[in-house]
Formats: structure tokens, sequence, C-alpha cells
């Protein structure tokens, strides 16, 4: 039967993000640092937050910038993209987040399916921006940037504007978000997060986690994924704490900031737990601000999380969630400690959840493995302009079907124990199979590929790449292989290993059977 949250279910407010975040002002912090770049110092206060998203929303306004309108926000976290997406949010349109990492051609498949008209991004990255806007038949003059570049619209330009910011039309069903996630299966789909689902999650995670600890928060995970998206952008700005920006994983730099500002709650993926770990110039930096590490976008070995924690002296716990949750579903709440750093923890408030046999379709009890059902109001409201996949994901009575195996225990304690959808997860960010077997077969000396997930020295999932080799390919080396796919695509979707092999194995209706191609790996 269905297993709700333990937690009493929270009031969902019936406004925009924006009006949540930012509609009763700030009170006696309103000259507190809102937002600073940690390696910089370049900062807002949250009255100068306030000021530069209406300035923005006024000026976008002023261009034809409103209802339903798309913007994408091409650029690395700081201070000003936590500006320009609420200023975007305040026009009445909608955020695309695009990932800093993309090449122009994945650049432009997202600013076209989501039918962006306009991209704010900054200039070490406007030659990739450009590209794309060419491919996506956007002109050079749909662009912003946000520090400064000769012949282009800048940030300052923007906030130069003397027009009226417009009134507020979007409600909490209108939509917010358009981030792009793989869900299953495939390729990247926009998913269409509204503003209460946004909020919803906000609320949702506020019981589980402890506000104290927000008074200083490190982002350095990307706010273009959900995860620094809501989890450390908005739930900071929630909590009226200060968001420490960083604008790429770096270690020494990381621990300085930690250190320089010193953060209280620290937000990661589990390769930043290993280097906190394992590496030795953690001990040069005094790190005793940290009071929690909230570990979550993959999965993090209990063991491992012990292990920081011991060394850190701090409270680590992790969750689970996905784009299509907001993305939290999941969380060890801080205050226990004696639940499973393996788990997930327990389902947040107003969530309920079911695990689902995937053969048979019946739901399964404590200890055994099913797929993992979610139904709340942070589930995504679709897919972008597909209703197959939209379907495939979301059911009639409202549940969103992960993909992710699950056991529950008697206590409501989730642990994620496997995965029956075929998206890899490489350091926490998204990695489709298909795309990359689609790349592959724009090779000539390529006849046929398949891609798995494998573990690497270091247990981290890398894609690895099954090649058959065309008669004319016969000289196709396993580095020619690699090369190939690291020219063409982003750094994290890099194949990372080969084996050349005679066929790929299939279906009779001619579906990879990627589930052989793992059974061999186990085998070898």
């Amino acid at each position: 039967m269905p297993i709700p949250s333990p937690y009493p279910d929270v009031s969902i407010p019936e406004v925009s993000l924006h009006r949540f975040l930012f509609g009763d002002g700030f009170g006696d912090r309103d000259g507190d640092v809102a937002v600073v770049d940690g390696s910089s110092g370049a900062s807002l206060t949250f009255g100068e937050l306030a000021g530069y998203v209406d300035r923005i929303a006024a000026a976008l306004a002023e261009r034809g910038i409103g209802a339903g309108d798309v913007v994408a926000l091409f650029a690395p976290n700081n201070p000003y993209w936590v500006a320009t997406f609420h200023g975007i949010l305040r026009a009445n349109a909608v955020v695309t987040s695009a990932n800093s990492l993309y090449t122009p051609g994945e650049l432009a498949h997202q600013l076209r399916d989501s039918g962006a008209e306009l991209v704010v991004t900054v200039s070490p990255f406007l030659d990739r921006a450009l590209a794309a806007m060419e491919e996506a038949g956007l002109g050079s003059d749909a662009v912003v940037v946000l520090d400064a570049a000769d012949g282009h619209t800048t940030l300052r330009d923007l906030l130069g504007s003397t027009a009226a910011t417009p009134p507020e039309t979007v409600g909490p069903d209108d939509l917010a978000v358009l981030p792009y996630s793989s869900g299953t299966t495939g390729l990247a789909k926009g998913v269409e997060l509204t503003h209460r689902n946004l909020v919803a999650n906000l609320c949702q995670i506020g019981g589980q986690l402890d506000a104290e600890s927000h008074s200083s928060i490190l982002a350095v995970l990307p706010f273009f994924h959900i995860y620094g998206m809501t989890v450390m952008m908005n739930l900071g700005l929630h909590h009226r704490g200060t968001v420490v920006t960083m604008p790429k994983f770096d270690l020494e730099d990381f621990l300085r900031v930690v250190s320089e500002h010193e953060v209280k709650a620290v937000y990661i993926a589990p390769p930043v737990a290993v280097a906190l770990a394992k590496h030795p110039v953690v001990d040069k930096y005094d790190l005793s601000c940290i009071e929690t590490i909230v570990s979550g976008a993959a999965p993090l070995d209990g063991e491992l999380g012990h292990a920081v924690g011991r060394r850190l002296g701090c409270r680590v716990v992790q969750g689970y969630g996905m784009t299509e949750l907001s993305p939290v579903s999941h969380m060890i709440p801080i205050d226990r400690p004696e639940v499973s750093l393996d788990s997930v923890g327990f389902p947040v408030a107003n969530v309920v959840c079911k695990l689902v046999d995937p053969v048979s379709g019946e739901e399964v009890g404590p200890g055994e493995n099913g797929e993992l059902w979610v139904k709340g109001p942070n589930v995504m409201r679709g897919y972008l302009n597909n209703p197959e996949a939209t379907a495939a994901t979301l059911d009639a009575d409202g549940y969103l079907h992960t993909g992710d195996v699950a056991t529950v225990t008697a206590d409501g304690v989730f642990t994620i124990v496997d995965r029956i959808k075929e998206l890899i997860k490489y350091k926490g960010y998204q990695v489709p199979p298909a795309e990359l077997e689609a790349l592959l077969l724009t090779n000539d000396k390529i006849a046929d590929a398949a891609v798995i997930g494998v573990r690497d020295s270091d247990g981290e999932e890398v894609p690895k790449a099954f090649v058959v080799r065309q008669e004319s390919g016969a000289d196709l080396t396993e580095d020619e292989v690699m090369a190939f796919v690291a020219e063409r695509i982003a750094p994290h979707k890099k194949v990372r290993v080969v084996e050349f092999i005679d066929a790929i194995p299939k279906s009779a209706a001619g579906k990879i059977l990627r589930k052989d191609l793992r059974a061999r790996e186990a085998g070898a």
C-alpha cells in the first residue's frame, strides 16, 4: 500500500516563486549579504538583489519578454546568475537553465526545443552561445552578456533601464523553469516545473534541514542543475542565509572558500566526498565551521560519508531526487543520526511513495525490491512537447515512476539499490546512452554501438562503449573512438572505456539489450 511521509503535510502557499521569496521584503536582513562570489568577493545584499531583480524584469519587458516567453541562462554560478534568474521570473517569463559545459550543438538543441527567445551568458561562453544561437535560428542580437562584450547588450545595460517593472501576472500553476533531463531514458527533455512545484519543494525540505545551519551555504554545484537551483540558491534565499557561489569545483579553492567564508552548510555530490575523505590537502584548512554536509545527485556510500564526518567533525546526510521532482523527494533528517547513511531516509512532507515490481506491476512490501514511484506537489507537470515520454513517466494517479529500484524498512526508511532506467550518472551528471550511441554511429568506421555504465577504479560510474567496426574500419582504435566522442560532446559525457565486439545484442524488435552487456561486464 502507499507509504506516506512520516512528517505532517505542510501548507504550500498559492503564490509565485518570486512572491514566495521576495514578496514580504527582507526586514532587518535588507542590508545583509544575500549572495557572494567566493573567489572575487563580489556580492549583493538582499536589498540590492531585490533591486536588480526588478530592474532586470523591467528591461526584459521593455525588450518584449513576457508571460510564457523562454529565456536561456548559460553561465557559471555567480551572484548575477541569481539576480538574472529571478529577474526573468519577475518578468513573468520562463528560465531554461543550460549546462555550462555544453557544446554549441547541445545548447542549440535546448534552445530549439525550449523555444528560447533570448540567451543570457558570460563573455568566456559567448563563442559557444553565438554558434548555438545561429544553429537554432536566433539572431546575434538575442543575447545578453553578464560581464561585458563589445557589440552586445550587457547586464549593466539592463540595470540602466528606466522602464516600469511589469505587473506580476504569473500564478502558482504557470511554468517557471525548464531544466533539461534525460528522465528514465533517451535524449534530454525539457522538464516543466511550475511555480507551485518549486515553492512546494522549498516548503517540503525545510522540515528536515536545520534553518540555522543555512546562515551560510556553499553553492559549488551548478545552479543550472535543479539540485543547485532549489537546494542551494533558492533554499538559501528562503532561509535568508548567505549563498557563497563558486563557478566550478577546484579542491583547494573549495576548501579556501569554506574556511574564509565560514560556511556552515555544504551541499556536494559523492566525488567531492571522496576528496574530503582522502586528500591530504584538506588538513591545511580550518573547516571547523562546517556543521552539515548534504550529498545528493548520485548515491553516496555510507562508509565514505562516515569517513568525511569523522574527518571534519560534522554531520553528513544524503538525499534523493530527480529533476522531475523539483528535485527532492527523500532525505535523511540531520537530527536522526541512527538512520543508515547508506539510505536516502524518509519521504519529505506531502510525499507518498509506492514500491512496485516492474515485471508484475504489483506493489511490494518492506524488504522487497521495487521501482520507486513518487507522488506529491513537487512532481513535474510533464515533459515539454513530449506527451509520449510524459505518459511513460507519470501515471493517471499522479505517481512519477522514477526508474530507480528501492527497498523500504518497516520504519519507512528508503534505500536505492539499483536502476532499471538506462541513464548513466557520472559525478552527478546525467549521461544518456542513446545520445552517445547516436553520435558513435555518425563515425564512418563504426557499424554499430551500444553504451552502458561501468565502474572505474574509484567506484565512479563511467560510460563504456561496445563498438562493432565497419569492414573499412578495421584499423579503428579505442583511443580514436574516445577522441571522436570527446571532440563533439560535453566533457562529462565522454566515453571512457571502449570494447570492440562482433555484434551488439538486440531483441527481435531491434532494441539494444543493455542488460546482456551488463551481464557480460559482470562476468568479465
